[in-house]
């Protein structure tokens, strides 16, 4: 390392999601590091590192989706074995970070998930983490590393754009998500509305109203995450109910667990917009779902956080766009 800049780097991916690793390094004109990571055959994760990461700036692509614990061990070996191999610096990037909705205690002796898992990412030994669209914005707060937050809304937004819809109007499907629907409607230059609904319990929701003028409009549902589907396609139905000409829907991380996609077929949705921070199996694409790529994205931040580059300058205008 010379004056704060690193001679050279690497990056390494776990099993979680080597396609989209893959795509990063390829457009960042590098091979990806040599590392295989398999089973014990009693389960315990097994980590091996074939190429020297002495001094060197390390990048670790791995999001912590389902099967979420073996994913989320896999990344945290896999930067104890970069600790150990002397490794400049170690960046955990975490396009989905799991265990992030258990980021506050909503009623008493509930645990803090989001905050343990940020202990465990730091005292494995991570220098640096680089995600995308935190479920909280705090998040970032309970790591005592430097945490690069990206934004997936700008990717969505421009699609919307590309598409030349008339009537536009940015729905938040609850009141979690006013800011993100705020920032999109800012960027296409339209109205926003909000879906008033409440939750009797987890992976359930029930709209109750709707804040806002919808009527005979295009309709643009954007979210951080969709899980079972639930709160996405019940804000769809209802404002479909009530007079919305089209509805669109997108989120940044497509869980979509359960009865997700069942949900999404038999729903008001013309078309869901996700990205890929999360693999998406084949049986789950659906002619109503298009995927975008975030890779270009992460290969950019990568790339600036390698050369002591501004993150924040991807987000100041709508360059995106």
């Amino acid at each position: 390392m010379k004056n704060g800049v690193f001679a050279d780097y690497k990056v390494f991916a776990g099993n979680s999601h080597t396609e989209l690793a893959e795509e990063i390094v390829s457009i960042m004109g590098k091979p990806l590091g040599k590392a295989t990571v398999t089973k014990f055959s009693d389960g315990e994760i097994s980590v091996n590192l074939w190429e020297t990461v002495r001094g060197i700036d390390v990048y670790i692509v791995q999001s912590t989706c389902a099967p979420v614990n073996d994913n989320l061990m896999e990344l945290l070996i896999m930067i104890d074995a970069m600790k150990r191999a002397s490794a400049g610096r170690i960046n955990a990037v975490i396009p989905y970070y799991g265990y992030a909705r258990q980021d506050r205690k909503a009623k008493a002796r509930d645990p803090i998930t989001a905050k343990l898992v940020a202990n465990l990412i730091t005292a494995a030994g991570a220098d640096r983490v680089l995600s995308m669209d935190l479920h909280a914005n705090q998040i970032q707060g309970y790591f005592d590393i430097p945490v690069d937050h990206l934004v997936g809304m700008p990717i969505l937004a421009r699609y919307f754009k590309e598409k030349n819809l008339d009537n536009l109007c940015v729905v938040s499907p609850d009141h979690g998500s006013v800011t993100r629907a705020r920032n999109m409607a800012e960027f296409l230059n339209c109205p926003i509305a909000i879906v008033d609904k409440r939750r009797p319990e987890p992976n359930k929701s029930e709209v109750m109203n709707v804040i806002g003028e919808i009527e005979g409009n295009n309709c643009i549902i954007i979210d951080d995450m969709i899980d079972t589907a639930g709160t996405i396609t019940n804000a769809a139905n209802a404002i479909k109910e009530m007079g919305a000409k089209n509805v669109f829907a997108c989120a940044t991380h497509p869980v979509l667990s359960g009865p997700a996609m069942e949900r999404v077929e038999k729903s008001e949705i013309s078309e869901l917009v996700i990205l890929n921070t999360i693999p998406i199996p084949e049986e789950k694409k659906i002619e109503k779902v298009r995927t975008l790529s975030v890779a270009p994205l992460f290969a950019e931040a990568m790339t600036r956080v390698f050369t002591n580059g501004s993150i924040s300058k991807l987000f100041d205008t709508p360059r995106s766009l």
